[in-house]
């Protein structure tokens, strides 16, 4: 009997191909915590206390708070987007990992669906350590953070999805700095983690509210600070769909690029 998407042995073989990955990375973390960890830190240190002893407060935060529940969402978007882009194409171009998988009752589509599982590992891990060490400097006023992995759950799939969609699409690997530069930074920038979007001009806003990384931003912060309305739910709902609706590209671009 084939054992592709969607028969019921998807989920055993895609969490197979995930165990394999996590294994991976428990010998290898060391080398790999540098950027995912140490980077927002280090933003939130030269952000929050260098720069924000020249700015005032906003909406009754000081900027250290502000930023705060930003640093969570980037490490999780750079560490789910990197493993989607880099270490696939990695596995899937140089080490053959791929190749070695499907030569087994392992589908490709289970393999990807493997690797983008890792990337929303990364994301919960690393989104979750930033949330412990602004826990410990006093940024977290609300028990409403205990739901924050949760959403991590959600920026991890967002960004695994579109990381393994450019990974089904690039010539090689050196095409992996224009998703960083085009798609990643400019989310990174104009998503609300460093400023409130209502000092762009209205035209920027509309288009910012399109990018995944705005809706995260806003349900972190508000779980962080414990500002909890209904309205979350709107937020929330749109990674949903978004998510749903983009999950069959990645499948469909990296079956292709497997047959090529």
């Amino acid at each position: 009997m084939s054992n592709s998407f969607p028969y019921s042995n998807f989920n055993q073989y895609a969490f197979r191909v995930f165990r394999r990955n996590l294994t991976v990375f428990t010998k290898t973390w060391k080398t790999n915590i540098f950027f995912n960890f140490f980077e927002p830190l280090l933003y939130l240190a030269a952000m929050g206390w260098g720069l924000g002893s020249f700015v005032g407060e906003i909406n009754g935060l000081s900027y250290i708070q502000f930023i705060a529940p930003g640093m969570i969402a980037s490490s999780a978007m750079w560490s789910s987007s990197s493993e989607c882009t880099y270490d696939s194409y990695v596995r899937l171009h140089y080490q053959k990992t791929y190749h070695a998988i499907v030569a087994t009752p392992v589908q490709i589509d289970e393999v990807v669906v493997g690797d983008m599982l890792t990337g929303v590992f990364k994301s919960v891990l690393y989104g979750s350590v930033i949330l412990l060490v602004i826990t410990l400097l006093g940024l977290v006023p609300s028990l409403w953070a205990l739901a924050v992995p949760l959403v991590l759950v959600l920026c991890g799939f967002v960004f695994a999805e579109l990381g393994m969609v450019w990974t089904g699409l690039v010539p090689g690997i050196d095409s992996f700095s224009y998703f960083f530069t085009i798609l990643i930074t400019p989310m990174f920038l104009f998503s609300g983690v460093f400023f409130p979007l209502e000092a762009l001009p209205e035209t920027v806003r509309i288009l910012a509210w399109f990018l995944p990384l705005y809706h995260i931003v806003i349900l972190l912060r508000s779980l962080v600070l414990g500002v909890v309305t209904p309205a979350l739910l709107l937020h929330a709902a749109w990674l949903i769909v978004f998510i749903v609706a983009l999950f069959p590209l990645p499948l469909y671009l990296m079956r292709r690029r497997m047959v090529k």
